[in-house]
């Protein structure tokens, strides 16, 4: 089964977003089912028309992990089991689940938990000086990036503070477990989104902010193995050329809410998961 948002403005039909995507799975023969995104605060609400079956792939918005959790447990009651479990998404959703796996190939990193902005001097110290970009566990703010996102030295505590207090107004109530700090990497080209059934590498597409530029020669040699170890049935690995050519992971995340990119053929995608 595939598990898409309805549109809000009219239930009976699937997101715009996600047609394409719906369209593709009924062309294959896989039952295409909605939920309400708007009553993820009402799990049983939201899933009240999910008919049983044994095995479903969400294809939508991204949810907390904790709104992913209630979901997961209100369609269990109806006879529906997620592919993903919800210790698995949040693994896959939060910087600190996965970072540590694929420490090796991605920026340093350290974190606060919670809103401590008093903490962030200690993960200040812990990268010690230098350029640094801002996020909370699930997302930066790239599009205010002089503001609330890159940091020209970690240790300007005033700036650390300046930017984090930016990034706290932008982020709101969207802002997830706790401060991040990465040590900032001098990257060229357009970014390469990567698409992982079961611990293997199964498509490679353009990233969405970039559709129509898909890097060459990328290497996923020393990659796959690390992803495989995190054990995670459906993920997406954002990666970047370095400037000295080393190719770096930038974003690992949950694939059911990692946007598929508008050049990309759905059909690939509904064909690589069922």
């Amino acid at each position: 089964m595939l598990l898409v948002p309805g549109d809000p403005l009219n239930p009976r039909r699937v997101d715009p977003h996600f047609a394409p995507q719906a369209a593709a799975a009924r062309e294959l023969g896989i039952t295409v089912a909605r939920m309400d995104h708007d009553a993820l605060d009402r799990p049983d609400e939201a899933v009240a028309g999910v008919p049983m079956g044994d095995d479903a792939v969400y294809r939508g918005w991204m949810m907390s992990a904790e709104e992913y959790e209630r979901m997961a447990k209100a369609l269990d009651a109806r006879g529906v089991t997620l592919r993903t479990n919800g210790e698995e998404y949040r693994v896959a959703h939060e910087l600190p689940g996965w970072y540590r796996a694929l420490r090796p190939l991605t920026p340093e990193s350290a974190w606060t938990d919670g809103l401590d902005l008093a903490g962030l001097d200690a993960v200040a110290d812990h990268l010690g000086g230098g350029p640094a970009v801002l996020r909370d566990f699930v997302k930066s703010m790239k599009h205010y990036w002089d503001e609330a996102a890159f940091i020209p030295d970690v240790a300007d505590r005033a700036a650390v503070r300046r930017v984090a207090e930016r990034f706290l107004e932008l982020r709101g109530d969207a802002f997830t477990g706790g401060f991040v700090l990465r040590r900032f990497e001098e990257f060229t080209g357009a970014e390469a989104r990567t698409w992982w059934i079961g611990g293997r590498c199964a498509l490679v597409t353009p990233h969405p902010d970039t559709p129509d530029q898909l890097p060459g020669g990328l290497d996923l040699v020393e990659v796959e193995p690390l992803v495989a170890n995190l054990s995670l049935p459906f993920v997406t690995v954002d990666l970047v050329r370095r400037t000295d050519g080393a190719w770096r992971i930038v974003e690992l995340g949950d694939g059911q809410v990692s946007d598929w990119p508008a050049s990309g053929d759905p059909a690939d995608l509904i064909g690589a998961l069922f």
